[in-house]
């Protein structure tokens, strides 16, 4: 039998497709989530993330270069091809190599975390905005940081614009959304040195060793971190500032202080 070609934007799976790529507790209540873009949902699969449902537009997917792995799901029937008008309704950007995918939700916890010796953490907590969180994970893949943890965070993991800032980096990097009272007890027991960023109180990051297990904390560029995070701390620490304005995007930040760790670990 012919298998199935979506050209209707009112067809129910895509109705479902973009009710997922809207709705946060939808997304949770049924532990899926959206994958929009080829190197996007190959990272996300090659990360150990379970397949639910492909949505394909051969016409546009054929120039990628990792069209064949895609087609190749497509083939074994776990999924459905649609229409360039199907797809241009339900693509958030230009650009993505005609594919989208429904992902099963995979939960990491903090004792899921595997990590080595003198690990490379990067710690937020309450970031908010999807777009930030996406541009540190970037710069945590960059740096081979060894985990991401967010924590009391005001933004859904799975959120379509944090998965396509991050181009990936979420399915690369492991990362686990927890409370900071968790996060603190979790990398005391561990024995990695907590160093937090902030303004007050604190010394100025290149003369901090960072080569021993490390968590590097950040708050949000607003309020900076909470008193939680501040009283736990090894350590404080600051970016110089020789401008007029006291404060960085937090992700530019993040990854002033990550790079810093790896240039001192060679």
């Amino acid at each position: 039998m012919e298998k199935e070609i979506i050209t209707s934007t009112q067809n129910p799976k895509i109705k479902h497709l973009i009710l997922l790529q809207q709705k946060s507790a939808e997304r949770k209540s049924e532990g899926l989530f959206v994958v929009e873009g080829a190197r996007e949902v190959l990272h996300c699969l090659h990360s150990g993330y379970e397949l639910d449902t492909l949505f394909v537009c051969p016409e546009i997917l054929e120039s990628y270069e990792g069209a064949a792995e895609i087609l190749s799901l497509l083939h074994e029937g776990l999924g459905y091809e649609v229409s360039p008008k199907v797809y241009g309704r339900v693509a958030y950007r230009e650009g993505t190599e005609g594919v989208i995918a429904q992902m099963k939700v995979k939960t990491t916890r903090l004792e899921d975390l595997n990590l080595p010796e003198n690990p490379l953490v990067m710690v937020l907590e309450r970031v908010e905005k999807p777009g930030n969180l996406g541009a540190v994970l970037r710069s945590a893949d960059a740096a081979a940081a060894d985990a991401v943890i967010v924590c009391d965070p005001l933004t859904d993991l799975y959120n379509p614009n944090l998965i396509r800032s991050s181009i990936g980096a979420i399915f690369t990097v492991p990362t686990v959304a927890c409370s900071s009272e968790e996060c603190i007890a979790f990398l005391k027991k561990m024995g990695i040195q907590i160093l937090t960023a902030q303004l007050q109180d604190s010394k100025l990051y290149y003369d901090t060793d960072m080569k021993r297990g490390t968590a590097i904390v950040m708050g949000t560029e607003s309020t900076g971190l909470t008193n939680i995070w501040r009283n736990a701390a090894d350590a404080h620490i600051r970016i110089p500032m020789k401008g007029q304005l006291d404060s960085l995007n937090v992700s530019v930040s993040a990854a002033i202080l990550l790079f810093e760790a790896v240039r001192q670990r060679g």
